[in-house]
């Protein structure tokens, strides 16, 4: 690829310092995704600018104006604090006919809304744990098609937000108890599941028209007591002492049944179409004991810092961290955007 101008946008509390030195580890890890991406990108010759976004389109508008770069590398996951506002950006840099990575506006709306994508799932046959939502300012009910143990998270948050060992509930008091939570703590409706226990898998998908399914990764759970859900609580994501005491990782599951294999490969690709995604996606899954494999969600723009389950999948396709990221601003270049019909 020829060399680019770049815009990097980010949120506002994460621009990135030019060097690592005289940063503690808890403060790198706030920023090491928009880290990472912006030091390949100097390194491999691009023009970078980097862009703090936090309530205002104005600044965004101007920079596009001024310098006119070639592809915006969108790192955005929210926009005033609203996690499915992200979009609306992105409709933005549409609008404003601009190419940029990552997914496109409906594949964001349909993807963010938990809610929305287990329903588009669940009309294109695509198998995913039974649900109900709760939504705040409603009489709490306990559908009856639910057989506990059910699994309670936010309908819209992400990051594991909300998330802890006591979101897997065995009763209806706690169910209850945990739904209360949702609403008052977290802010959100919340999307009650059936907790399929088994494997953690993911899968990450790149492409527009043609895709590319990434070796499958998983979660691994260490020495976690037997006694406690094997649940991506935001601990687990998270927390390093939480996941050096328990020895928690991700790393490639080398050791799939082919028939699991194809299905989480034929799912991949299935998920990613059904909800319309471009550029790049990561697919969560739960295999049970007798192999059968349920959706859990589709994230859209799933973090790439370097050493994150992503670039390290890409990693072991062959696909070095550099040419990763040129691959995701080449989709992005790329992606027929509705514009590009108009305009060219």
């Amino acid at each position: 690829m020829r060399k680019q101008r770049v815009l990097v946008l980010v949120h506002t509390s994460l621009v990135p310092p030019a060097t690592l030195d005289g940063h503690t580890q808890k403060e790198i890890d706030e920023w090491r995704t928009e880290y990472d991406v912006v030091a390949e990108l100097k390194a491999a010759g691009h023009e970078v600018q980097i862009l703090g976004v936090l309530d205002s389109l104005t600044e965004l508008r101007a920079a596009l104006l001024d310098n006119r770069p070639d592809v915006v590398f969108n790192l955005l996951e929210e926009f005033n604090g609203i996690v499915t506002y992200d979009q609306h950006v992105v409709a933005f840099l549409e609008l404003m006919r601009q190419p940029y990575t990552g997914c496109n506006p409906r594949g964001l709306l349909l993807a963010r809304d938990k809610v929305l994508c287990k329903q588009v799932l669940a009309y294109h046959r695509l198998p995913t744990p039974q649900f109900a939502v709760f939504r705040r300012g409603q009489q709490f009910r306990l559908p009856r098609r639910l057989k506990f143990p059910l699994f309670v998270k936010s309908a819209t948050e992400d990051a594991s937000l909300g998330i802890a060992q006591a979101s897997v509930v065995d009763d209806a008091a706690r169910l209850r108890e945990r739904v209360e939570f949702m609403h008052e703590q977290i802010g959100s409706d919340a999307l009650v599941e059936e907790y399929i226990e088994g494997r953690e898998l993911y899968v990450g998908v790149l492409g527009n028209e043609r895709l590319t399914r990434l070796p499958v990764w998983q979660m691994k759970f260490g020495s976690m007591p037997d006694s406690l859900p094997a649940i991506a609580t935001r601990k687990v994501k998270w927390d390093r002492r939480y996941q050096q005491k328990y020895g928690i990782s991700t790393e490639a599951a080398h050791d799939l049944e082919p028939p699991v294999l194809a299905a989480l490969d034929r799912l991949s690709r299935r998920i990613y179409r059904s909800l319309g995604l471009s550029g790049y996606a990561r697919m969560d899954f739960r295999v049970n004991a007798k192999g059968e494999v349920y959706v859990l969600e589709a994230n859209a723009n799933p973090n790439v810092a370097q050493g994150e389950d992503f670039a390290q999948s890409a990693l072991a396709s062959g696909v070095g961290y550099d040419e990763l990221l040129e691959r995701i601003m080449a989709l992005g270049l790329s992606y027929q955007a509705e514009w590009r019909a108009y305009y060219g």
